[in-house]
């Protein structure tokens, strides 16, 4: 069983084909890549700057490279998790009502995406809310990328004209560094019922050492209230059921935009899986191990929306967490929030250096 969609209007099955105008050689560097996002995007303002806290095995102050990035452990590996915003949904349903709407044109707004990419370096890349997936196939596989996407079965994007296809969770790793061993897709079900939430799990390979380790993302129900917070609960408790099923004692890392601020039950329901024993890597931002004030900030008709949504769980008997990067403070964002002129998406990316044990 399905839950069914609650709308009768009728929906528009177009195909991912926005990108078709894209010159990118089938091979490039990612420096080469750069210089494309700063060319295309030289008539707006610079990307908002972040950096890196470091927790472990940290590299001596004096070490600090351009930027103030330092050098990373060459045994970690960097995981980036964000919701990119769908574009049919932030150009015409979202309400962004203090962005100016060229801030949302796509054949701007895909290379300040993409920069924000590439200046982490990650090796594996968790995304929810693509609806672009051909435009990051295509860039990421110059540099040597591959990639999965699997989309909501009832996306909103369908009922929005113009769409340009559905939007769904993709993830994407550094083939020069890992094998993929294998690819599981999931509906979350709720009571034996499909909802239209979707997971995706990876098993990888490290080829430096065979070290194996499960990845997975996912993008659960959004808007507030206690039934909707209980869906969120039942999702969370299918998502953990299916990565039960399948990462064979791997050590395991979950991301995902889960629409849940800490407060409420899916994330205990997580951090209290007894067989997968996780931790919220961005807790540890705070003295008292609590999660950051914000991972989304935007401004709507009911006034400014700011929210903790996001997360990156890693299992800490196995895994340490060594580093991650900030989120940008108010003065910083700008008045009128994101998405702007200078961040593309209404959810700040979330970046960590994990080693094992």
């Amino acid at each position: 069983m399905r839950m069914g969609s609650f709308t009768s209007t009728p929906k528009i099955l177009n195909e991912d084909r926005a990108d078709s105008d894209l010159d990118i050689r089938e091979k490039v560097t990612r420096e080469e890549l750069m210089l494309k996002c700063k060319e295309e995007l030289s008539h707006l303002p610079l990307q908002i700057k972040r950096s890196f806290h470091y927790l472990q095995g940290l590299p001596a102050p004096e070490e600090s490279t351009v930027d103030g990035v330092k050098p990373r452990d060459p045994e970690s590996i960097r995981i980036m998790q964000w919701n990119v915003l769908s574009q049919s949904l932030g150009e015409k349903n979202d309400n962004f009502v203090a962005c100016p709407k060229e801030a949302l044109y796509w054949k701007s707004r895909r290379w300040r995406m993409l920069e924000e990419i590439l200046t982490y370096e990650a090796d594996i890349l968790c995304f929810q809310e693509v609806d672009h997936f051909n435009f990051l196939k295509k860039t990421l596989e110059a540099i040597d990328f591959a990639g999965t996407f699997f989309p909501k079965p009832d996306s909103p994007c369908y009922y929005i004209k113009g769409n340009n296809g559905p939007d769904g969770c993709a993830i994407f790793y550094d083939t020069n560094k890992f094998d993929l061993l294998k690819t599981e897709i999931r509906i979350l079900e709720i009571c034996s019922c499909q909802s239209n939430q979707v997971m995706i799990l990876c098993i990888f390979r490290r080829k430096s050492d065979g070290q194996e380790f499960c990845v997975a993302t996912t993008h659960l129900k959004a808007r507030q209230g206690v039934l909707l917070s209980s869906v969120r609960n039942e999702q969370g408790k299918d998502l953990l059921e299916f990565i039960r099923l399948h990462h064979d004692q791997r050590p395991v890392i979950i991301t995902g935009d889960f629409n849940a601020e800490p407060s409420e039950p899916v994330y205990s329901t997580l951090t209290t899986c007894a067989e997968l024993k996780l931790d919220s890597a961005y807790a540890y931002l705070s003295n008292q191990h609590a999660e950051p004030p914000y991972t989304t900030w935007k401004i709507r008709e009911e006034g400014e929306v700011c929210h903790t949504l996001d997360y990156i769980f890693f299992s800490k008997d196995t895994m340490e967490l060594q580093s991650l990067l900030v989120f940008p403070c108010g003065e910083d964002i700008g008045e009128d929030r994101v998405p702007s002129y200078r961040y593309s998406s209404d959810h700040f990316s979330l970046v960590c250096d994990f080693r094992f044990k």
